[in-house]
């Protein structure tokens, strides 16, 4: 139970309920050690179970480790009990954008304020690969110096998520701020529908109500899908232009990212790129080198690595769920019967890369080299369930500390206990600090 003045972890002294949801309650909380104040999102593990959220969940924590920006929420780590998940996240004194509107429409250059604001976060998530999706004003948060702040990515997609058509086909979000190419379910360009999201919003922010709203959802759906809507007579004329450019119904057509910051309206006032730039680079990620402790939990957000053939970048889920004494690798996938080892080195990819061509040169193996940081490792002998053949993916940690997970995706299972038991470790011993995984007896 999570009680006002109780200490979770350790580390934070809980305070008051911020909000709740249905999976989630939102603690305001203090850090023991900084006394620096945070949000900490609490998340029922069973519940999440029982409906099958728990991809939404990673993908919230991967998405929140991407995104470092002035105007973001930030995810400072993730932790986790038998039976919680816990978010610990940035906390954002001034509440929600919704309660402000939620008064009455807002000064035009206050409004324009949130928007550049909602913009610079937005086309950073973009740059990221990263596609919000449910962007409207209750997920946007105030800092204490009314500064916006977007929050809540579980409905968020990364650019993986894409079909080879090269869309989305997820049908999410609030409706009354949906694009049209969502709600008709036809696959749509996240970018592009984020952007009519942004568009609503700044309508709203100006005129204190929707630009698209009936008490019957399909009439709602009709005016959102024939972009009819009617600006306020206060509205100014560059404005209503931009707006039309903005909730223009056909995604093809409809204004980009990189023009609305180009429009005259949306400059005014607007700090130097520079500024921007700088306050994104002072969000320098956090590193944690004694991951694989008991006592560390940390989201991390690594530095890209340099090496011809670059790893995966763990999210902070991975690296939580790999934690020694902090396993949560039955938290989603019950009774699997995992083939795989993993270990971790201080080693650069190019030393793990030769040390593993060593290995299949020393078992006649071939040799393919795949994106992200996977090898495979080919036989050409047919055993009785085929030819064994050997993944070996690399995971960057920190840029100086890699995990790396070896399993068999093909062959004999017990042909490959023995050339990973006699073989594979031994030839790999000196560059690994600590093997995390064995592989189960059958």
């Amino acid at each position: 139970m999570e009680n006002k003045g109780s200490v979770l972890m350790k580390r934070y002294e809980l305070g008051r309920l911020l909000g709740q949801g249905t999976f989630a309650k939102v603690y305001h909380a203090r850090s023991l050690k900084t006394g620096q104040s945070v949000a900490i999102k609490v998340i029922d593990k069973e519940r999440i179970l029982k409906v099958g959220l728990d991809e939404q969940i990673k993908r919230e924590i991967s998405v929140m480790r991407l995104v470092k920006h002035p105007n973001i929420v930030q995810l400072y780590e993730v932790m986790a009990s038998k039976s919680k998940i816990y978010f610990v996240i940035e906390y954002a004194k001034g509440g929600e954008l919704f309660n402000k509107v939620a008064k009455g429409k807002l000064k035009e250059d206050v409004a324009r304020k949130y928007f550049q604001q909602l913009i610079s976060a937005v086309d950073f998530c973009h740059s990221r690969g990263v596609y919000h999706r449910d962007l409207k004003p209750e997920n946007l948060l105030l800092d204490e110096n009314e500064n916006l702040k977007v929050s809540d990515f579980g409905l968020s997609a990364l650019a993986e998520s894409k079909r080879q058509d090269g869309l989305l086909h997820t049908t999410c979000g609030t409706p009354a701020y949906v694009a049209p190419e969502v709600i008709n379910r036809k696959g749509y360009d996240g970018a592009k529908a984020d952007v009519w999201s942004c568009g609503v919003i700044l309508y709203v922010l100006l005129a204190g109500f929707l630009p698209f709203h009936d008490s019957n959802l399909m009439e709602m759906y009709r005016k959102i899908g024939k972009g009819e809507f009617k600006c306020p007579n206060w509205f100014p004329m560059e404005v209503r232009r931009l707006l039309s450019k903005i909730l223009d119904p056909n995604p093809n057509t409809r204004i980009s990212i990189t023009k609305i910051k180009d429009n005259s309206w949306f400059r005014k006032g607007l700090t130097s790129i520079s500024t921007t730039e700088r306050e994104i680079k002072e969000h320098a990620p956090m590193e944690a080198d004694s991951l694989f402790s008991p006592s560390e939990n940390s989201a991390v957000a690594a530095e890209p690595n340099q090496e011809l053939v670059r790893p995966n970048n763990l999210n902070a889920f991975d690296i939580i769920s790999l934690s020694a004494g902090f396993n949560l690798s039955g938290l989603f996938d019950e009774n699997v019967h995992k083939r795989e080892a993993r270990f971790t080195s201080k080693e650069p990819v190019s030393a793990i890369i030769s040390k593993l061509v060593e290995v299949a040169r020393l078992l006649k193996l071939k040799v393919k080299k795949k994106s992200g940081g996977l090898l495979k490792l080919e036989g050409s002998k047919e055993g009785r369930k085929g030819v064994i053949s050997i993944d070996a993916e690399i995971f960057e940690v920190t840029p100086s500390f890699h995990m790396v997970e070896v399993k068999k995706s093909s062959g004999d299972t017990p042909e490959y206990q023995q050339i990973l038991r006699q073989d594979i470790k031994p030839v790999l011993s000196d560059i690994v600090l600590n093997w995390q995984g064995d592989l189960p007896q059958r």
